[in-house]
């Protein structure tokens, strides 16, 4: 950085994208499920924590709704 460069009396701002940072959680799922996606990561060539991220992303913008019947 050139010295001439005076940030002292820059006005300070808030990150615009901070609300599209990822937060870590602790969530436990079947071992089907993370081998699934491991296989998928093999293939594609992306971690499969991203492919999971991606996948309910989708759900989310998609606006899916869960569809179970319980056995009585």
């Amino acid at each position: 950085m050139k010295k001439e460069y005076d940030l002292s009396k820059m006005k300070s701002r808030k990150n615009p994208y901070a609300r599209e940072l990822k937060k870590q959680v602790t969530i436990r799922m079947g071992v089907d499920i993370i081998d699934y996606f491991k296989a998928m990561a093999e293939e594609t060539g992306i971690p499969y924590q991203n492919l999971i991220n991606l996948y309910l992303r989708d759900c989310v913008q998609a606006d899916r709704k869960l569809n179970m019947k319980w056995a009585s």
